[in-house]
């Protein structure tokens, strides 16, 4: 049987969120902007207790969630709408500030609007994959619209210091985008502490369904958007469409279940974390953690093997462990992970390089029959 071992790429749905998501699949199968009648009536209802459950998550009030086909949208929709209103309002800043590591929709996201006359800018960070205060500071010095950064890497794990960078963003007058999509839902987070202006988060990394998430926008004081493409005005005119009642009643339901077990789930995770890597140290000595291991989410594991082991051709010597690579693989070549690349690492170091990601229904045995297998593979 195989384990898996790559819950930061996504994580199974969980069967109390299948089981309450189904009957809105065909006995509460209404359109939840019909409430002329009960069909509609009763999976809006549904839909506003989830963007509750979503909103105590994140310390937020329900009508601050904007629900949204997932993190990829949410963030497009933060940073694209933000900075597109304060321009069309006037506001001569046109910097964008982001992070190297970010996830490619949000550096993309940033990098396509230098077309329309904004100044992308994309920091540094440091061998432990944190983003230095002062690189931010220096950075704002130059009137800047709005600071992207992710509270925790999709591949390393690795959390950046809000409580230092955001301070700095707000004293320049900078709209604050989070990207909390890894972050949500592992360990407490308030938006509200934080004092962020938006932040996005998706169902499917919190044992919810694929094609939903959320995007929190501040009420007061409040931040206003351009929306992305037009249409009926659903979601307060900023995400027109018909909402997909059963993918929000589950995203809700995750919610509320991260939000109940997390800080149980968070020690347990960090064991077996914490039992796979000692295994790991002992199979191949000279193995090396990348980023801080200080600062990462509970499960997250992302190794860098001593040569000449490549990571591809440990993942071949291990098919029954879903895992994945530090390089991202085309049909013509491998090229090397840029977040491990962006933290200092070489490109023959990133072919070297795992991840691993473990989760809310990965069990002990599975752990140490994962550790018995990497055993074997490398010692061949």
């Amino acid at each position: 049987m195989t384990i898996y071992l790559d819950n930061q790429a996504t994580t199974p749905c969980d069967s109390r969120v299948v089981e309450a998501m189904l009957p809105f699949f065909t006995t509460v199968f209404g359109n939840p902007h019909s409430v002329d009648h009960r069909f509609g009536l009763d999976a809006a209802e549904a839909v506003e207790a989830a963007r509750e459950q979503v909103a105590a998550l994140l310390g937020a009030e329900a009508r601050e969630v904007v629900f949204t086909s997932g993190a990829t949208e949410a963030n497009n929709l933060a940073i694209k709408g933000a900075v597109r209103h304060r321009a069309r309002q006037g506001d001569a800043a046109r910097r964008i500030i982001t992070v190297a590591t970010e996830h490619k929709c949000v550096l993309e996201s940033v990098a396509s609007l230098a077309a329309e006359g904004f100044e992308p800018v994309i920091l540094p960070v440091e061998r432990d994959g944190r983003l230095a205060p002062g690189v931010l500071a220096r950075a704002l010095a130059v009137p800047t619209l709005l600071v992207s950064v992710m509270g925790a890497n999709n591949e390393t794990g690795v959390m950046h210091d809000l409580g230092a960078l955001i301070p700095l963003a707000r004293e320049a007058g900078a709209l604050v985008h989070l990207d909390l999509a890894q972050l949500a839902g592992k360990l407490p987070v308030s938006v509200r502490d934080l004092d962020c202006d938006l932040a996005s988060v998706s169902a499917h990394k919190m044992y919810g369904p694929k094609g939903i998430g959320a995007l929190y926008v501040r009420r007061r004081p409040r931040v206003r958007l351009d929306a992305l493409f037009s249409g009926g005005g659903q979601e307060r005119g900023l995400r027109s469409g018909t909402l997909p009642t059963p993918l929000i009643v589950g995203f809700g339901v995750a919610s509320a279940l991260a939000s109940a077990e997390m800080a149980t789930e968070a020690r347990r995770v960090s064991r077996l974390r914490d039992a796979l890597w000692e295994a790991m140290k002992e199979a191949a000595p000279g193995i090396a953690r990348n980023g801080d291991p200080r600062h990462v989410l509970p499960g997250a594991l992302n190794v860098c093997f001593p040569a000449p082991w490549l990571a591809r051709d440990i993942m071949a010597r291990l098919p029954t462990l879903a895992m994945s690579t530090g390089s991202a693989c085309s049909s013509a070549e491998i090229v090397p992970s840029y977040v491990l690349t962006a933290m200092g690492l070489s490109a023959e170091e990133a072919a070297r390089s795992l991840r691993l990601s473990i989760g809310r229904f990965t069990s002990s045995a599975e752990i140490n029959r994962a550790a018995a297998l990497f055993r074997a593979a490398l010692a061949h």
